[in-house]
């Protein structure tokens, strides 16, 4: 694992958070929700490939196929 995943998910959130903020002050609550949830899809979808290389890792270690 590596470090620079942790800054890729703060960023993500940071962006999203900035969006959704702007979205919101200009009256626009549809579009921000959509917004929030695409920047979740994205958070889980690295997540998600992390736990995968995760297991893959243990696999290895103690020889299961």
């Amino acid at each position: 694992m590596d470090i620079s995943i942790i800054f890729k998910l703060a960023a993500i959130g940071i962006i999203v958070t900035v969006v959704c903020q702007v979205l919101k002050k200009s009256d626009r609550d549809d579009i921000s929700t959509v917004v929030s949830i695409v920047g979740l899809v994205l958070a889980l979808t690295v997540a998600v490939t992390m736990i995968g290389d995760l297991f893959d890792t243990i696999q290895e270690i103690f020889g299961v196929t």
